[in-house]
């Protein structure tokens, strides 16, 4: 009987690791160009080089919270056929259209539409932050992306002119230009911010989730990335126009100009920690405490 019982969930076991396995292979074989094409727009020098830490960071949170995944009723519901298929008909136009966000962002409808569809919405909601991260490693669609870039380039451009003014530099600005007495340098699409804005809105719903128990607080701090990462930027520009002024054109290019742009994300991480140690203060709420939910100890639910 022992043998019997144990060749059962031996079988069982197998059988559910292949159930597994054939959903991964289905899911990559239907998405295989998407994600290579994804992959190739999170090139190290890209605006989204962040995509490879956020893919990292959903698969430890969703493994974190796998007991509590163990302890949920599975509840399969067909109503998740629907949200499949409208995954499907993403799919389908964003290939057709040439429009990669679409067919990207089914990717993460795709994920959550088969947990519903085999499990039931309670794994989904256990799941639902690791799953929200994963919209963060797609890029803005290009209209979106085209209406945003140039308006930061031209505050770039201007909080770069201000901090040079103040501190003694003799400048013109032109649009994006910014005439120096030896050189005129050109605030490009590169330059205007958004890699630091989509990078520092990534760290900052990640420190919200893990230390935040407030909503309220969460989204405050969501929305405090829009101006920090426009200020960490206007002064990056601004230290570039300084080094070219001083130093010459080569020092504002190649190593310098690289290093600036993680000097000024740590600057931006920084900023945002002291906004919130500001707001303790400042609106008398409770300093950082780690959620009820979260913990990064082994094996508890996050």
């Amino acid at each position: 009987m022992l043998y019997r019982a144990s060749y059962v969930t031996f079988t069982h076991t197998h059988r559910a690791a292949l159930g597994v396995l054939a959903l991964v292979a289905s899911f990559l074989l239907l998405y295989h160009d998407v994600i290579r094409w994804l992959v190739d727009d999170w090139d190290p020098d890209g605006d989204y080089s962040h995509g490879f830490f956020v893919v990292a960071l959903a698969a430890y949170f969703a493994w974190q919270r796998r007991r509590e995944l163990r302890r949920a009723p599975m509840n399969p519901q067909w109503g998740a056929l629907a949200g499949l298929l409208g995954s499907m008909i993403l799919l389908l136009t964003g290939t057709l259209a040439a429009e990669t966000f679409l067919a990207r962002i089914s990717m993460v409808g795709t994920i959550a539409s088969v947990i519903w569809l085999l499990y039931g919405a309670e794994h989904v909601r256990i799941v639902r932050f690791p799953l929200a991260l994963l919209v963060l490693m797609i890029p803005i669609p290009d209209i979106i992306f085209n209406r945003i870039a140039f308006p930061l380039q031209l505050i770039a451009s201007s909080l770069g002119e201000a901090a040079l003014v103040g501190a003694g530099v003799p400048v013109l600005r032109e649009g994006n230009l910014i005439v120096l007495p030896n050189m005129t340098l050109e605030v490009a699409e590169a330059c205007s911010g958004i890699r630091s804005l989509v990078a520092l809105f990534t760290l900052a719903a990640v420190f919200g989730h893990v230390s935040e128990p407030d909503r309220r607080i969460r989204t405050i701090l969501l929305l405090a990335t829009i101006p920090i990462a426009i200020l960490v930027n206007g002064l990056r520009v601004a230290s570039t126009g300084l080094a070219a002024h001083h130093y010459g054109l080569p020092a504002a290019e190649g190593f310098f100009h690289s290093t600036s742009g993680w000097a000024m994300f740590v600057v931006a991480g920084a900023l945002l920690i002291g906004f919130r140690a500001v707001l303790s203060v400042v609106l008398n709420w409770p300093p950082f405490r780690r959620p009820p939910h979260a913990t990064f100890e082994q094996g508890a639910p996050l």
